[in-house]
């Protein structure tokens, strides 16, 4: 059986932290805790399960801390958690029985990170992060913000999904400043930091400065499913700025990243739906429920199934097609039987069917 020591950096997370540790109970041999500034009751909570408890300064820099908390790890695999994680009892039981069978020779484990879920506590935005990381091998982390481990070594995948359950919100603007505070000081940023720098920037809708950076990270490079990422959220401040002939073409720009993502054939049957061109909507939000799925990047479920059903059942009842309209309908609702778009529809057909002068 492999040793493995939790390492996390935490401030202020007193009301989530002891859920965090509760559940992952049997998990780490040992809780490595770095604090980097908390003013609430986070260090006596983590007192409860650990004494190594350590203090970081706050620099502006995740990475460092995260550094730091891993060089105090003894164990021989480290596994980091934010604050707000958890791990659901059914993947714990999976957690605990990697523990026991994972080959020595595995250098990282990747895991499906759960950051969004819907009423029923489903997944609708997940992706694979590196987990879980043998200490020998050396992985540091890097990048002030958004920080990660450039994945290395023999690699295995592993079903188990931590899932982070925000209970508040934190501070929105700390992500911007601390990208301004790089570029103020002349930092050189990498193409992954241009473009979760373009995302703050249409976080805060500054949607003009946000396309600019953008268009700056896809001449870069960068990770194919960032590019793809990209060229969707630049398509929706080109439409935020009036520009839709520009918010079209950079949906079908993203096409050439590799093959079409659901979200990409969504935005563009929005597109084509807004401008009431519903057969032409209709047929790409048909695509979206028919493209291949992909084990890599980031995925959203919903966007394979449930919304293009949505979307379909209004194109369809748009162009009078109100029987077709009503079987996107129903499988809608076999999915999500009390969401409130589907109530309202099933309202909707209901006097559809009671009407005949509207059939």
């Amino acid at each position: 059986m492999i040793t493995i020591s939790l390492c996390m950096i935490v401030r202020n997370e007193e009301a989530v932290l002891g859920r965090c540790l509760d559940s992952v109970q049997g998990i780490p041999d040992e809780v490595i805790i770095v604090d980097t500034g908390s003013q609430d009751q986070t260090r006596e909570i983590a007192a409860r399960y650990t004494d190594r408890i350590y203090d970081f300064p706050w620099i502006d820099d995740f990475a460092a801390a995260r550094n730091f908390a891993f060089s105090k790890a003894t164990k021989e695999y480290l596994l980091w958690l934010d604050a707000d994680d958890i791990l659901k009892p059914t993947e714990r039981e999976k957690f605990l029985a990697l523990k026991e069978t994972l080959p020595i020779e595995t250098d990282m484990v990747m895991m499906p990170y759960q950051i969004a879920e819907d009423d029923a506590g489903r997944a609708t935005f997940s992706y694979f992060r590196e987990r879980l990381m043998k200490r020998a091998c050396g992985y540091q982390w890097q990048g002030a913000v958004h920080e990660a481990v450039t994945p290395s070594g023999r690699i295995r995948y592993e079903p188990i999904a931590i899932t982070h359950r925000k209970v508040s919100p934190g501070d929105p603007d700390r992500n911007l400043k601390i990208f301004e505070k790089l570029l103020a000081e002349k930092k050189e940023l990498v193409p992954r930091e241009w473009y979760y720098y373009a995302r703050e920037l249409w976080y805060h809708r500054r949607y003009a400065e946000a396309e600019q950076k953008f268009l700056h990270f896809l001449s870069m490079g960068g990770w194919k499913e960032d590019r793809m990422e990209a060229w969707l959220i630049l398509s929706q401040c080109q439409i935020a700025q009036g520009n839709r002939t520009a918010a079209l073409q950079s949906l079908y720009q993203s096409f050439m990243e590799g093959i079409p993502r659901a979200e990409i054939c969504c935005a563009i049957g929005d597109w084509y739906r807004e401008e009431e061109r519903y057969p032409e909507a209709i047929y790409w939000y048909e695509t979206a429920r028919t493209v291949p799925d992909h084990a890599e990047g980031f995925q959203r479920p919903d966007m394979k199934d449930f919304i293009p059903l949505m979307q379909l059942c209004v194109c369809y009842d748009r162009t009078g097609d109100h029987e077709k309209a009503r079987q996107c309908h129903l499988l809608a609702k076999r999915q999500k039987p009390e969401h409130p778009s589907v109530l309202y529809n099933e309202a909707y057909f209901n006097r559809l069917e009671q009407t005949p002068s509207l059939q």
